[in-house]
């Protein structure tokens, strides 16, 4: 593994712009006793990927976010390693991950945990996506009871799913793999899509591809490339040509998976200008000198009180922050009642010290769902933990758009205040509805199915 080029945090200038891994070091006159136990191995504080190292590292610094600011001020140098695409970059941040453990990739993963890609140790393997590195998804029932799951490696850790989701999506068309243990007598779908071995496959040819996939996802693409063109020339030189144009197709998908595949969602930022201007309007609809900068919007869905759930979403400076996303199942009894639901999360909320406190909460409701917003807030606000959070409440309620605000008599129209105003509003009541309705119906699927 190659090692990382450092330079100082004042440098940042200088860093590529290529895909890579990047990583903070802090400084040895920063060490304490707080920090030595998660030191031992290393002075690294973070390490991440990008698709483009130099605006990322500069992200960081530039808009810090809370987690940012826990370890900004013990950075000291920055580290990088350009990689050829952005799969490379996903994978090496796993194994530096796994290498280094950074002290702030392991305590920001309390509330979610990392991503490991399973591999079982059976006659033909299958390869699953799982949070736990010793589960494996079940086997099928046989006479009642269910069979042992077979053994497994396990790749990984991986911090985000979708990349890594995306990444073995490319690499089964390059070497179409099973999911599942058993498969129809006929082709199925994915055999149709060139993602799946069939019924009927080689298995000395279907465990071979799974090396490969193995070894390119433990980041030696290379010589799996090395071993498919030596094995190429050799079925030319006999004359095999049919399977040598197989592994000619192979080797052209991967090259051409690792040059072009984008599996990175880049990062859309709020010109500061903009968020600036928000600001001053929302300070003075709310009567406040606070720097605002983290709203969190909330909604209840459910159809009689059935299956109830509630949503949190997090807007910072005006932008998605899906990492503070939350979901949840509504723990009273099954029946329609909407404040005491909006109750039951915001207290469930709050009770989650170690979640960033946000500076405005958005309620989808009127002049009730405000109320009882503030009573829980109120209530909690009584321990020492949220007296110096000062969290303002706003509330929406649909039929008009009437924007409720605390210590105001009467609401606002929303389409009185400016564009920017509006149309954040609206996208925080939106997202929050779209986030809580998602899980409601999912709830409800596995209701209908019985599990």
């Amino acid at each position: 593994m190659e090692k990382f080029k450092f330079i100082t945090k004042n440098n940042i200038k200088i860093l590529p712009k290529s895909p890579g891994v990047y990583a903070f070091k802090q400084g040895r006159e920063f060490l304490n006793a707080e920090h030595s136990r998660f030191l031992t191995k290393s002075r690294f504080l973070y390490i991440g990927k990008a698709s483009n190292i130099r605006e990322r590292v500069k992200n960081h610094f530039q808009h810090p976010g809370f987690r940012d600011n826990l370890f900004l001020n013990l950075v000291q140098k920055v580290g990088y390693l350009k990689t050829d695409s952005e799969i490379e970059a996903l994978i090496l941040e796993a194994n530096l991950i796994k290498k280094y453990q950074p002290k702030y990739n392991v305590i920001w993963r309390d509330d979610k945990k990392f991503f490991y890609i399973g591999i079982t140790k059976e006659n033909l393997p299958r390869i699953f996506i799982t949070h736990q590195p010793t589960q494996i998804p079940p086997l099928s029932k046989r006479g009642g009871t269910r069979r042992a799951s077979p053994k497994a490696i396990y790749i990984g850790p991986f911090v985000i799913g979708r990349p890594l989701k995306l990444t073995l999506r490319f690499l089964r068309r390059v070497f179409p793999y099973y999911t599942s243990k058993t498969h129809t007598k006929t082709p199925c779908v994915y055999c149709n899509l060139g993602l799946c071995p069939g019924p009927d496959p080689d298995i000395k040819e279907y465990r071979k591809n799974i090396k490969y996939v193995i070894s390119v996802l433990k980041g030696k693409r290379k010589s799996v490339l090395r071993t498919l063109k030596k094995e190429m020339k050799f079925l030319s030189s006999v004359q095999d040509f049919e399977k040598a144009a197989k592994i000619r197709d192979q080797i052209r998908a991967l090259e051409n998976v690792f040059a072009h595949a984008k599996i990175f969602k880049e990062e859309k930022l709020m010109p500061e200008k903009d968020w600036s201007d928000i600001q001053k309007i929302l300070q003075n609809l709310l009567k406040t000198k606070k720097q605002i900068s983290r709203i969190e919007a909330y909604d209840v869905s459910n159809i009689q009180g059935k299956q109830a759930t509630g949503s949190m979403v997090t807007f910072v400076k005006g932008m998605p922050d899906k990492n503070f996303y939350r979901k949840f199942k509504i723990k009273i009894e099954e029946k329609p009642n909407d404040i005491a639901m909006l109750k039951e999360i915001l207290s469930r909320r709050l009770r989650h010290i170690e979640w960033p406190f946000p500076d405005v909460m958005l309620i989808d409701g009127g002049k009730a769902q405000l109320n009882a917003a503030l009573q829980v807030l109120k209530k909690y606000q009584r321990k020492s933990v949220l007296k110096s959070a000062k969290i303002s409440v706003l509330a929406l309620a649909k039929r008009k758009n009437e924007l409720y605000v605390e210590n105001r008599k009467k609401p606002i129209l929303l389409k009185i205040l400016s564009r920017p105003i509006f149309n954040l509003i609206l996208q925080l009541r939106d997202e929050a509805h779209r986030f809580a309705i998602s899980y409601h119906r999912k709830l409800r699927r596995k209701a209908l199915i019985g599990y």
